[in-house]
């Protein structure tokens, strides 16, 4: 399942949600076979217009999130050998995660501290999915719309 930005009350914290309302789908987190072919990788961000790959070999569990970054990164320093290179030679192994409940605000601040795009949603040591910049800033985007209507309404019903 992917985590996604989930509901919460109006005077709640938002949380992450494996059911909220993310870009990628149920089962269809993004994943890549650390033993697959090297530009599958490449083709498969391209493909689905995403940022992250999670390398795992069983997909529940995952070795690490092979970035464009990480990508690029491997091209400066190594060259055409990163053709030749496995995913898991390129990947992020020490992956920041969070968990299902955790809000989108601590989210949103591991997101600027770590200086990560994607954060893999972990529970009970298994994938449950993964939240993107993109999750996190339309979830605000929202938030202030909403906001921003209540107070109009609240404005034009005392005058």
């Amino acid at each position: 399942m992917d985590a996604r930005i989930g509901e919460g009350g109006p005077h709640h914290e938002r949380r992450v949600n494996p059911q909220g309302q993310g870009r990628e789908r149920g089962n269809d987190v993004a994943r890549h076979n650390d033993l697959d072919d090297r530009l599958a990788i490449v083709w498969e961000l391209r493909s689905r217009g995403i940022g992250a790959l999670v390398v795992s070999q069983d997909g529940t569990t995952f070795l690490g999130l092979i970035s464009e970054r990480d990508i690029v990164h491997s091209l400066a320093e190594h060259g055409a050998g990163l053709l030749g290179m496995r995913a898991s030679q390129v990947m992020t192994k020490s992956v920041v995660t969070c968990g299902p409940e955790d809000s989108v605000t601590s989210v949103m601040a591991q997101m600027t501290r770590h200086r990560v795009r994607q954060i893999p949603v972990v529970e009970g040591g298994k994938l449950r999915g993964i939240v993107s910049i993109g999750d996190v800033v339309k979830h605000r985007v929202d938030e202030l719309e909403l906001e921003a209507n209540v107070l109009r309404e609240a404005y034009i019903t005392r005058h």
